[in-house]
C-alpha cells in the first residue's frame, strides 16, 4: 500500500512538473525540456558560454530555456538586446526572486532587489551620493590615486622579479569602494580585508557552482544542512562586518558633514520621516555589501585581462607608453582629463573591457508586465538572461570581432569612438551604476603604471592562456609577469 501510494505520488509529480515545463504561447522556440532538470543537463559547468552560442545559431536571437521548472528567455545580437534593455528598458528591469543568490544576499541591496519605487529611490540616492563624491570629479581622482601609490610601491618591490598580480589589482579595487563607502582602507594583510575577499570568493564559486542549481531547482532541500549553507554564513560574516563599521560611524560621524557613502546615507535618514521604510540601517548594510562586490570583482579582473593582453602583444604596450609619455611631458601625474588626448589609450582600455566581457550574462532580469520582445509574447515575470558576449563579439559589429585589437575603437582618423555594441555594463534602467567610477580607476591605474614600468611575459612561463575562468564574473588563469623600470624612468 505505502509503495503504491509513493509511486501515485511520484506520478502526479511528474504530470505537473511536465505541464509547468511547457513553454506558453507565442513564447520563443528553445531545445527539449527534461522534468525536474528542464535544460540544465544542456550545459557544460566548465563554461556555458559556448552552449549558449550554439543554441542561438539552431533558435535564433531569442530562444527561451527551463532552469529546473522555470522558464528562462536569453536574448542575443545588439537588435534584441536594445528592443528589451533599452526601449522597453521598464518592462524588462524587474529582478527574479527565489533563487539563490537573491535569498543569500536578501534581495534588498541595489543589484538584486526587483524593480519598483525603494529601489528607484535608493538607485537614485545612490547615483547622486557618488556623483558628489566625485565621480568625474576631482576628490574621486585622488583617492585613486592614493590608492595606486601602494599598487605602486608593491610593484617597486619586484622589480626584475616576476609577481603574481591578482591579489594586487584585488586588493587595490577593494580598497578604492572601501574608501567611497566607508572611508577607509586596509593595509594588504589585514584580516579583515582577508576575511572579506575569502566570503566574497566562496560565495561567487558557490552562486556558479551545482549546489546553487539544485538550491533552485528542488526548494524542499534548501533547509537541509548542505554545502548551499555556506553563502548564508559568509554573507552574515560580511554583514557583521559592515554592520560594525555603520556603528563606528554614527558614534563619529557630525551630521551634515558626510565623509562617505554611509554618512551620506544616515544623513538621508535624518531627513526622512519615522514611518518611511524604504531607507533604514539594514538597506544601508545590504547595499553597502553589493556595492564593495561589485566593485571589486569586475574592476580587478578587467585590470587582469588588460596587463595579461599588454604584456603578450608588447607593440600595443609600447605604443600606449609613446602616447602616454608625450601627453604627460612634464606633469607628475595624470589626469582623468588626460583621457580626451589619448585616443589611443582609450581604444586599449575599452577593447580591455570588451573582450575581458567580465560579466557574460550580465545580472539576470525579469519581465515586470506582459509584454512582448521581438515577435514573441512574454509573461509577467519571465526571467530574461542577456547574453553580453553575443554583442560584443558580433559579426558586422566590430572590424575584428573575435580578436584582441584597439582599432576596433579607432576611425580612420585615429579619433577614439564608441561603437553601440560596447555595452559590458549593460543598459538600461538596469545599467552598472558603477560605471564611472570603473572607468575613472581603470584609466588612471593602467596609465600610472605603464608610465613607470615596462611589463613582460616571464621567458620559462610557457605560452600564455587566454581562455578565461567562468563564474559570476569571468577571470583569467592565473599568470606571473616580469616588472622592470623603463628605460626613460
Amino acid at each position: 500500500m505505502f509503495v503504491t501510494a509513493v509511486l501515485l505520488w511520484l506520478c502526479v509529480w511528474f504530470i505537473i512538473l511536465q505541464f509547468k515545463c511547457r513553454r506558453p504561447k507565442s513564447f520563443p522556440p528553445g531545445p527539449p525540456v527534461l522534468p525536474f532538470l528542464g535544460n540544465l543537463l544542456d550545459f557544460s559547468p566548465g563554461n556555458p558560454l559556448k552552449d549558449f552560442e550554439k543554441f542561438e545559431k539552431s533558435y535564433g536571437n531569442v530562444y527561451s530555456l527551463f532552469m529546473g521548472s522555470k522558464p528562462a528567455v536569453v536574448i542575443n545580437g545588439l537588435k534584441a538586446i536594445k528592443e528589451a534593455i533599452v526601449i522597453k528598458g521598464t518592462d524588462f528591469a524587474g529582478r527574479p526572486q527565489d533563487l539563490f543568490v537573491n535569498n543569500v544576499a536578501q534581495s534588498k541591496g541595489l543589484v538584486l532587489a526587483d524593480y519598483g519605487s525603494s529601489w528607484r529611490d535608493h538607485r537614485r540616492f545612490a547615483l547622486m551620493t557618488l556623483r558628489n563624491f566625485g565621480l568625474g570629479k576631482k576628490s574621486m581622482e585622488d583617492r585613486i590615486k592614493e590608492e595606486i601609490q601602494h599598487t605602486m610601491k608593491t610593484l617597486e618591490n619586484s622589480i626584475g622579479e616576476t609577481l603574481s598580480p591578482q591579489v594586487m589589482f584585488h586588493n587595490a579595487s577593494s580598497n578604492i569602494i572601501c574608501r567611497v563607502l566607508f572611508g577607509k582602507r586596509y593595509d594588504y594583510e589585514d584580516e579583515t580585508i582577508k576575511v572579506i575577499v575569502r566570503c566574497f570568493t566562496e560565495n561567487a564559486k558557490l552562486a556558479n557552482g551545482p549546489w546553487a542549481v539544485i538550491y533552485d531547482s528542488l526548494p524542499v532541500i534548501r533547509n537541509l544542512p548542505l554545502p548551499f549553507r555556506k553563502a548564508f554564513k559568509n554573507y552574515q560574516t560580511c554583514e557583521n562586518i559592515a554592520t560594525n563599521l555603520l556603528n563606528e560611524h554614527k558614534k563619529s560621524r557630525v551630521p551634515g558633514e558626510p565623509r562617505d557613502f554611509i554618512d551620506c546615507y544616515l544623513d538621508e535618514l535624518n531627513k526622512r520621516e519615522d514611518d518611511d521604510l524604504a531607507f533604514s540601517e539594514e538597506r544601508l548594510v545590504n547595499n553597502c555589501l553589493d556595492l564593495h562586490f561589485a566593485g571589486t570583482d569586475t574592476t580587478s579582473n578587467t585590470l587582469l585581462t588588460g596587463f595579461l593582453y599588454l604584456i603578450n602583444f608588447p607593440h600595443i604596450q609600447e605604443r600606449c607608453q609613446q602616447e602616454i609619455d608625450q601627453v604627460l611631458e612634464g606633469k607628475d601625474q595624470p589626469t582623468y582629463e588626460d583621457r580626451h588626448d589619448m585616443p589611443y589609450m582609450q581604444a586599449v582600455i575599452h577593447e580591455v573591457q570588451r573582450v575581458a566581457n567580465t560579466v557574460p550574462l550580465s545580472v539576470f532580469h525579469c519581465t515586470t508586465k506582459d509584454t512582448e520582445l521581438m515577435g514573441y509574447s512574454l509573461p509577467k515575470g519571465t526571467m530574461i538572461i542577456q547574453n553580453l558576449d553575443s554583442v560584443l563579439k558580433e559579426e558586422g559589429q566590430w572590424k575584428f570581432p573575435h580578436e584582441f585589437n584597439p582599432e576596433n575603437f579607432l576611425n580612420e582618423r585615429g579619433e577614439f569612438i564608441k561603437p553601440e555594441a560596447f555595452m559590458p555594463f549593460s543598459a538600461g534602467p538596469r545599467m552598472c551604476l558603477g560605471e564611472g567610477l570603473a572607468r575613472m580607476e581603470l584609466f588612471l591605474i593602467m596609465v600610472t603604471l605603464l608610465r613607470r614600468f615596462k611589463f613582460t611575459w616571464p621567458e620559462d612561463a610557457g605560452e600564455p592562456d587566454f581562455t578565461p575562468v567562468f563564474g559570476v564574473t569571468l577571470t583569467p588563469k592565473p599568470y606571473r609577469m616580469k616588472v622592470q623600470l623603463r628605460a626613460e624612468q
